[in-house]
């Protein structure tokens, strides 16, 4: 069978992509990627790749993306936002286009892909065939007892809670609605049509059951399938300062914010350091897309390692506790080795994977980047590293984690009709 499985966003939002293609490639079909070009360098070179337009990711990256997910005024990420939904107008445009070229081009026999693409559901509309979507994060499309849908980050009780469900779907229906007016005009499908075949479609949420667990009111074609990982081999090798870093202090903290930015990143690291500094912690910080940054004050303390790359199934077996910003990925990697999180969310599903790691009792509850305080971060990170019960109740759920064998049940789910 020829598959096709796309995604736009972040890395978090095309990592499960890698994962389940290599599973139906070893199953073996034929696997063809499509993702925004900056993650062209992540696939493996054995299989086909559609390189979509870099500019979502751009966009995320920009003066304006930077304002959304660091401390400014609320007047100044309201422009902001103003500004990139105008610019994200053209970049859809773009994007289904490409959508609409590649799938008609490679006539798959299925589509595995993420809510950001628009073309697949109207791809299976036009010719009935199966498109499967696929979410790395809770709290999406159907409602979850107690909790806002994923685009939201306050609960407003009950009724409330569900409305932002409607309205969260209403939006995407539409989304895909209007993607119409850039395809060919015998693809004009109605909102109700839509509607019907999104929420008729198979779902797989790519999460751990011990994080997220299905609510038993949902119907079948919606599962929780478990966390999975491509292989990630790499010929990194650490370097002899690291290896005597981790030697030298037996109890060390991982701080990472993965590919979030923020609009003021020195400020924001030197409020962290301090803190750290002020509390003696030794810390490993990955400074990678820059919402960290090494600062030479803090890199001469015998304390602080930086780094701009780590591979973190090497390191997190030989730390403590994780510094984050609640990706999915970097949630679930640091539960496979057991490490306490304290989460720092920046942006939409972040704010979610916080909620969850509190409530589990893996971790005290972060703050958002945009209210971090010295003050505040203290009592958190005092909490992260002294609390016994964190870190007993992550390695508890690390076996757990293992004992899942998920693969065969997400490879039916897919496959099978």
């Amino acid at each position: 069978m020829k598959i096709l499985l796309t995604s736009i966003g972040t890395r978090g939002d095309v990592e499960p992509f890698l994962a389940i293609g290599e599973l139906l490639a070893r199953k073996g079909h034929e696997v063809i990627f499509s993702f925004p070009a900056q993650f062209e360098a992540i696939v493996n070179k054995h299989f086909s790749f559609y390189a979509l337009s870099p500019q979502f990711v751009a966009l995320l990256e920009s003066k304006e993306g930077r304002t959304l997910m660091g401390k400014a005024r609320l007047l100044s990420k309201i422009q902001a936002m103003a500004r990139i939904y105008k610019k994200s107008l053209a970049v859809n445009k773009t994007l289904v286009e490409q959508q609409y070229e590649i799938i008609e081009k490679e006539n798959p026999d299925l589509i595995v892909h993420n809510v950001k693409c628009n073309y697949p559901v109207l791809w299976g509309l036009k010719h009935s065939k199966k498109t499967i979507l696929v979410s790395p994060v809770p709290y999406f499309i159907y409602y979850v007892a107690g909790n806002v849908h994923v685009s939201f980050n306050k609960n407003f009780g009950t009724l409330l809670n569900k409305l932002t469900y409607r309205l969260s779907n209403f939006g995407l229906i539409k989304t895909i609605y209007d993607a119409q007016k850039h395809l060919p005009k015998d693809i004009k499908f109605s909102k109700s049509t839509i509607k019907q075949a999104l929420l008729g479609k198979k779902l797989a949420y790519t999460i751990s059951p011990q994080l997220f667990q299905r609510p038993n009111d949902w119907a079948d074609h919606v599962q929780v399938l478990g966390y999975h990982e491509r292989n990630k081999h790499t010929d990194w090798t650490p370097s002899e300062a690291l290896i005597q870093f981790l030697e030298k202090n037996p109890k060390v903290l991982f701080i990472t914010f993965g590919s979030m930015v923020n609009t003021f990143p020195e400020e924001t690291s030197t409020l962290i350091y301090q803190v750290l500094d002020d509390l003696g912690v030794p810390t490993i910080i990955n400074t990678a897309a820059g919402g960290l940054l090494r600062l030479d004050t803090f890199a001469q303390k015998e304390k602080f390692y930086f780094t701009t790359q780590i591979p973190y199934d090497w390191l997190l077996g030989k730390v403590y506790a994780v510094m984050h910003h609640g990706g999915a990925g970097t949630t679930h990697s640091a539960l496979k080795y057991g490490c306490p999180s304290l989460i720092i969310p920046h942006i939409i599903d972040q704010f979610s994977w916080n909620s969850l790691i509190h409530k589990l009792g893996i971790g005290p509850k972060g703050i958002s980047i945009n209210k971090l305080s010295g003050k505040k971060l203290t009592v958190m990170l005092n909490d992260l590293l002294n609390n016994e019960n964190y870190k007993n109740n992550a390695t508890k759920i690390t076996r757990q984690m293992a004992d899942e064998k998920l693969e065969d049940q997400l490879y039916d789910f897919i496959i099978k009709a």
